[in-house]
């Protein structure tokens, strides 16, 4: 009698077990082999979700074998899931041989070895995995008395089209950049190097948003200790969501505190094939065009792809510019402040005449009004770039002639100032992968003009000097092949040698294959030429 008294009470608490874990918001189960506990699971977890799509069917013809799908409707091809998936399952499985019929035996196996007409198939044992591919935009396939579900990776592609980024404009070489969807970066990136040793490792982020990161690499060049740490440091990030690059760089650069990047971004293919191809490892998110790049340099930001499908004369002679306009932009107002403040002996007395007369009947010092027109200036291109891009340029060029022209006109400012400030502006726009840090170190520098003069300015620039030096990217020193100088990687810093001479990859970044070509390349008149002669022609 006790013993049947126990019994029912255990099988009472069984059925109640049954019944919470029902109704329970969690979903790390396993795959029940119950097709019904498995459907009242996927409902109560995707409940008031009507963008969800869920089939119910059955399978075979004589023995009559319960199933459904789940979907989420615009993440999953709804062309490919009606056409191939459904009709396989629900027609396909009719089509056996007359002795072997599909009962719940055979029928798991029947399904995914021979019925499904698609790529790519795997198996899930947990809910919890099979979800996460659902809204990845896969199609989960249950099947009563299975103790998996089966995946077809029936993603949609869809987004915006591949064009040409609005950022990094070039004159020559492709005019193609990244978009939101990972799947097509991964293809643009495949198609230019062709070569199996291109690598991609996927790894998931966010608890929320569960965004798929994709970490490339080409094997064999790439250092394995960077990869590595790449790895770790993604692992670490516990948040409940990444919606953009940006949340990435925030946890995996080696200076948090440091206005400098040492974490590269860009929307080009070519720009993260080619760094790639020097070693670099490459993090992909899903939903931004954006692609990080790592280790990064300082000389990186002086750098353009331009720089390499053009004649190498021409593009040591802009890198040049380059680094000239990083200096005039970082330093331009602050020697302003200085020379006519604390230096006036450096001018010629022309000029300094000219410009006193320009500064007479000014109601501010020199500081104040270099501080007011670098005001409005990051006050006008932040309404530029804001404003839709018709307007946004209108109000910068009308709002730049007509302030500048007005604070001259009431004597607000000198018109010196405003060609100063002006000239800072263009050079600013130079080296745009650097124009937060560019900003914030031309304001350091001109408060110290202020205080100290040309005494200030190299107080300043020692310091972020020393600062660039003392930085690193993974492991490789920031400001080389400068500091530390090495010979072979100043071909390609101040200037760009051509490319028959350029044979190394970069110092320390792909130390495993050092060789990026053979040498003695470089292209030589025939040597048996002939003298012209004229004659005539066969024609």
């Amino acid at each position: 009698m006790i013993q049947t008294i126990k019994k029912i009470f255990r099988s009472i608490s069984i059925n109640q077990e049954k019944e919470s874990t029902v109704t329970n918001t969690d979903d790390n189960w396993p795959v029940s082999k119950n097709i019904k506990l498995n459907l009242k699971r996927v409902k109560n977890y995707f409940e008031n979700a009507n963008d969800i799509i869920i089939r119910e069917f059955e399978l075979g013809i004589d023995q009559h074998v319960k199933a459904f799908i789940v979907m989420i409707e615009g993440l999953a091809d709804k062309t490919i899931v009606n056409e191939s998936l459904m009709k396989s399952l629900m027609i396909g499985t009719h089509i056996t041989e007359p002795d072997k019929g599909i009962d719940k035996k055979n029928v798991y196996n029947f399904v995914k070895d021979r019925a499904l007409s698609v790529a790519s198939v795997e198996e899930t044992k947990t809910l919890e995995e099979t979800i996460n591919l659902v809204l990845s935009g896969d199609v989960a396939i249950f099947i009563d008395g299975a103790p998996s579900a089966i995946i077809a990776s029936i993603r949609g592609c869809m987004g915006r089209a591949v064009t040409e980024p609005i950022t990094e404009t070039v004159v020559r070489g492709p005019r193609e950049g990244f978009v939101e969807t990972i799947c097509i970066n991964k293809a643009l990136l495949r198609r230019k190097v062709k070569n199996h040793n291109l690598k991609f490792e996927s790894v998931v982020i966010g608890n929320q948003s569960n965004t798929n990161i994709c970490i490339a690499y080409i094997n064999g060049i790439a250092d394995d200790n960077t990869v590595k740490e790449v790895k770790s440091r993604l692992k670490r990030i516990k948040i409940d969501a990444i919606l953009e690059s940006g949340y990435i760089e925030s946890y995996i650069q080696d200076a948090p505190f440091s206005v400098f990047p040492t974490v590269g971004n860009t929307e080009k293919p070519d720009i993260v094939c080619a760094k790639m191809l020097e070693g670099r490892v490459a993090i992909l998110v899903d939903g931004t065009p954006m692609v990080l790049t790592v280790p990064y340099l300082f000389v990186e930001g002086l750098q353009n792809s331009e720089d390499y499908y053009s004649r190498p004369f021409f593009a040591s002679v802009v890198r040049f510019l380059r680094w000239v306009a990083f200096l005039l932009a970082i330093t331009l107002p602050s020697m302003y402040i200085a020379i006519t403040s604390y230096n006036q002996e450096l001018l010629p007395p022309p000029l300094l005449i000219t410009i006193a007369v320009a500064q007479e009947g000014t109601p501010f010092p020199t500081f104040i009004e270099a501080l007011i027109m670098l005001i409005i200036f990051e006050i006008l291109r932040e309404a530029g770039v804001r404003l839709p891009k018709v307007i946004g340029q209108a109000v910068s060029i009308v709002g730049a002639l007509v302030i500048g022209e007005a604070a001259v006109s009431a004597g607000i400012v000198g018109a010196p100032m405003v060609i100063v400030v002006a000239l800072t502006a263009i050079t600013s726009f130079v080296v745009t992968p650097y124009y937060d840090a560019i900003a914030l170190v031309r304001l350091m520098l001109t408060v110290l003009a202020a205080i100290a003069g040309q005494y200030g300015i190299m107080i300043g620039l020692a310091f972020v000097l020393t600062h660039l030096c003392s930085l690193s990217s993974y492991g490789i020193p920031y400001f080389s092949p400068i500091a530390p100088s090495n010979l072979s990687g100043m071909k390609d810093t101040f200037i760009r040698v051509p490319w028959w001479a350029m044979i190394k990859r970069p110092y320390n970044i792909g130390k495993n294959n050092i060789f990026r070509q053979k040498t003695n390349q470089r292209p030589n008149q025939p040597k048996d030429k002939k003298p012209f002669k004229e004659g005539k022609s066969n024609g």
